[in-house]
């Protein structure tokens, strides 16, 4: 294979990305460079043989699972608590009580509004949630940058419940609006 990156990149999905190693990332340039390496790596382009389009393979799954890595708030901040040799704790249970009756209350909130079908809630549920994610973005920032490897861990632990509440959050929005639009479709039968 020609024109290609050095394997030592694809161990850094940083280097691989083009990004400089810190939490905040472009996601403009992380969606280029996605397709970039894709038709890059792509096995149709660079296929001459049976171990260039298995290496492509593994390339393309190394670019993807880097790309989503990358792209989502807790991943990035357990990737770089990992790149930190940090990251054995990140599996513990969340400590905070006060955050985590927050949070239960709001899942609660929101598989309610999603059996019920309540775009009102939704709505008011995912300015909370995104700004809630903002928070702790910010405060794994800064524990990170100083080293805080506590606070690091634990701002981790909540972004991976935050990130999967605005996930249903906003699975939940789509899903009522398509149900409502949907409904609109037996007006023209």
């Amino acid at each position: 294979m020609t024109d290609t990156i050095p394997e030592t990149q694809f161990d850094n999905f940083f280097a691989l990305f083009e990004q400089p190693v810190q939490f905040e990332v472009n996601q403009d340039s992380l969606d280029q460079h996605l397709r970039l390496l894709q038709k890059r790596y792509h096995p149709d382009n660079v296929a001459k043989n049976l171990a260039d389009t298995k290496q492509a393979e593994q390339y393309s799954a190394v670019i993807n699972q880097a790309y989503q890595t990358l792209s989502a708030p807790d991943s990035r901040a357990g990737y770089l608590l990992g790149m930190a040799d940090q990251a054995q704790n990140l599996e513990r249970s969340i400590a905070d009580l006060d955050f985590l009756e927050d949070a239960m209350e709001m899942r609660m909130d929101l598989d309610d509004a999603i059996v019920g079908k309540d775009l009102l809630v939704l709505q008011q549920l995912h300015p909370q949630i995104t700004s809630r994610l903002a928070n702790q973005s910010q405060r794994f920032e800064t524990a990170y940058q100083e080293q805080d490897w506590p606070m690091a861990i634990d701002a981790t632990q909540k972004l991976k419940f935050l990130v999967k509440l605005n996930a249903d959050v906003t699975t939940g929005l789509d899903d009522v609006a398509t149900a409502a639009h949907s409904d609109d479709d037996d007006l023209y039968v």
